[in-house]
């Protein structure tokens, strides 16, 4: 039996190779469809493992990689987090001097990736919901994250390009010929897969670590596309159903520990993927030498944090050559294999949630326990309270607070500044290539070939 599984399993290794290997998720076909289904889904094992391959990829590449062509690095340039010094030939340069053209290889690669693990979460769906062995709580957990998964990376694709498609099926003949839907649409796309995989994810973790989306990490994805849609009672609901389980999430206290694998604060999180390994996070921002290799902290975020304020202290890392000095991100603080692996990427954590409700609150006029959800993160940062204030002063202080909290995570400074109506006033003065236009970033020219439906091409591009 032991060796009929392993065998099941490079099965399944090397049927993903084969299929997620194609140059546009429009390319596969359905004799490899329906080669996943039959051999994978025969049981509840091979159905976890074709599972976590997913996560693998996510981890390795498309937004949510900590790589330099992933999201976090991306859009940390595009906004005002990090300057970029490497060559004016890498495709990072576009992002960092807003002249971002459709055959950038980097934003093909963001779609490209992204559809392709959009693709494999709708392919483990199929091969679930048709399997007549995995059933009950395995069934519905695994049926439950793969909702979750289409929807977490449609939510990062739909603030990224704006209009997209929402793609739900494995069926080639469909997806070759996809247009786009609707920002609007697509939402409502999102919520729906968000609220039925609620509905079928329990709260418990199925292993000793929070490395796969339990209900507490839906509801926390929940409470930020809620927020992004401006449903603000939603998006508190959400979020107070995370705070309020304290039997599994606690603010982390001390700043040092807050992005190891044991934090309190955690609410899902990816593996390295190698015994001893850490986070691609740590690999990519950590330079022990100056001047830096790719990427180091703008000194507009330097600038940002108040005085006595012990994040710039945990979180930030300084390096000299003797005449000039640089920071860079210390929220992962390593870059090589430590025996036994001590940080994973943490994609949700607590404090996020305390900062969506407050800014729920303060739009629903509660302005004392708006206040409330943002003291606790500042108490935790050693900063004082903030007092009573107009509701237009504590959101710009709550935009501040998610500033300092959440950088270089996740593309979450420039979503904010997007979604604030707040990028232009702050990126124009420092970024000389601007446009109004580039809220949004370009559809890949590449897929605007082989998929006609999918035009027109964002304005301004």
């Amino acid at each position: 039996m032991k060796h009929y599984i392993q065998f099941k399993i490079v099965l399944l290794l090397t049927i993903s190779c084969t299929i997620f290997g194609c140059e546009s998720f429009t390319e596969v076909d359905l004799p490899k469809s329906q080669l996943t289904a039959d051999a994978v889904y025969t049981d509840g094992v091979t159905a976890t493992a074709a599972l976590s391959d997913v996560y693998a990829r996510m981890r390795e590449n498309g937004v949510l990689s900590g790589n330099i062509d992933g999201l976090t690095q991306l859009m940390a340039i595009y906004a005002d987090e990090l300057t970029f010094y490497g060559t004016s030939t890498s495709p990072m340069h576009g992002f960092f001097n807003h002249s971002v053209i459709p055959s950038n290889t980097y934003l093909s690669s963001l779609w490209k990736n992204s559809y392709s693990q959009i693709y494999a979460a709708n392919a483990l769906l199929e091969g679930v919901k048709s399997s007549p062995v995995i059933r009950g709580e395995q069934k519905n957990r695994l049926h439950g994250e793969g909702l979750f998964i289409r929807a977490l990376i449609h939510f990062h694709l739909v603030n990224l390009y704006g209009d997209i498609p929402y793609i739900t099926t494995t069926d080639y003949q469909t997806n070759a010929k996809v247009a786009r839907i609707p920002k609007t649409a697509v939402y409502d796309k999102i919520i729906s897969d968000l609220i039925e995989a609620k509905a079928l994810i329990p709260e418990s973790y199925p292993t000793s670590g929070r490395l796969r989306p339990n209900k507490s990490a839906v509801r926390a994805l929940l409470g930020r596309v809620y927020l992004y849609n401006e449903q603000w009672e939603l998006a508190e609901q959400e979020s107070s159903a995370v705070i309020n389980n304290k039997t599994l999430y606690n603010p982390e206290p001390n700043l040092a520990l807050a992005f190891l694998k044991e934090s309190t604060s955690a609410i899902w999180q990816l593996h390295p993927g190698v015994a001893g390994a850490n986070t691609i996070e740590g690999r990519s921002f950590v330079f022990i030498s100056g001047p830096p290799p790719i990427t180091a902290t703008s000194d507009k975020l330097l600038s940002a944090f108040e005085t006595g304020d012990q994040r710039k202290l945990q979180w930030l890392k300084s390096v000299t050559n003797g005449s000039a000095v640089w920071y860079h991100s210390y929220k992962y603080k390593q870059n090589a294999n430590t025996g036994t692996s001590k940080e994973y990427t943490i994609i949700l954590r607590l404090e996020e949630q305390y900062l969506i409700r407050a800014e729920a609150r303060t739009h629903r006029n509660d302005i004392t326990n708006g206040l409330q959800d943002l003291n606790v993160i500042r108490n935790r940062a050693r900063l004082p309270d903030i007092t009573a204030v107009s509701q237009e002063a504590l959101l710009q202080s709550i935009l501040k607070e998610r500033r300092v909290e959440l950088f270089t995570e996740g593309g979450h400074r420039w979503f904010d500044l997007k979604r604030t109506g707040e990028a232009q006033s702050v990126l124009q003065p420092l970024k000389p290539g601007w446009q109004n236009t580039q809220l949004l970033i370009p559809l890949p020219e590449t897929e605007l070939i082989l998929n006609t439906n999918l035009k027109p091409q964002n304005p301004g591009y």
